[in-house]
């Protein structure tokens, strides 16, 4: 089988499909607040304790990915994602959240949002009702899109020596996590050769859906929308 060319790649249609969108994250308030330091930590810690929300139910996504496998690399690097999000990302939340007086028991208690809730049980509903390919045109969005706000902000931040977000940004731009991503890519590519119009139709809508959940996440926390009664 002849390789697809990065031009004609189904996950750089993806890209291209949401970059608007991810262009008005890359240049929200919040993002941008991380870079020059300049976010107001009651806005960061409000933002890590509803990632970490989200974090345990996009933790069962990968697990859900192990179950719908059926060959055992793919059930391996499934399970990989699902530790490093267990434990990579959010020991760097315990962390965070440790220094500042917050403790697991608060963060493990924390309800998730109207925003927070609709988006992961969106994916969830997806991704059981659906393939493997639905399950990662879901997730894919959140891993790609924050590897590319980490790379840009270690890029234009400069010096992240005493950063208030520097541990964040190194994570999130690191190459270990740059290569999760990278083959959520390559397996959603090789996933959707084959596919009808009317399914690869749906894979699309799946990956613009959670890109504007991205965004509405971002907004979100800046803006401290909760509960309204």
């Amino acid at each position: 089988m002849v390789k697809s060319s990065q031009q004609d790649r189904f996950t750089r249609q993806l890209h291209d499909r949401v970059l608007q969108v991810w262009e008005q994250i890359h240049r929200h308030p919040f993002v941008q607040g991380i870079k020059d330091g300049s976010l107001p930590m009651e806005r960061f810690m409000f933002y890590m304790k509803q990632d970490y929300v989200f974090l345990k139910d996009y933790a069962k996504l990968f697990a859900l990915g192990a179950v719908k496998a059926e060959d055992t690399e793919t059930i391996k690097w499934f399970s990989g994602l699902l530790h490093e999000t267990l434990h990579t990302e959010m020991d760097l939340h315990r962390s965070y959240c440790k220094e500042i007086g917050i403790g697991e028991e608060e963060l493990e208690n924390e309800k998730a949002t109207p925003i927070n809730l609709a988006y992961t049980r969106y994916m969830l509903a997806a991704s059981q009702q659906g393939s493997l390919a639905e399950l990662v045109s879901c997730l894919l969005p959140c891993m790609w899109s924050y590897h590319e706000i980490g790379t840009m902000l270690k890029r234009e931040a400069g010096n992240l020596s005493g950063h208030p977000y520097g541990p964040w940004i190194e994570m999130y731009a690191s190459e270990d996590f740059g290569s999760l991503s990278r083959w959520l890519k390559d397996k959603l590519d090789e996933w959707a050769e084959g596919k009808t119009n009317q399914e690869l139709e749906a894979l699309q809508n799946h990956f613009l859906t959670t890109s504007r959940f991205e965004f509405m996440f971002w907004d979100m926390v800046y803006y401290g929308h909760e509960w309204p009664v």
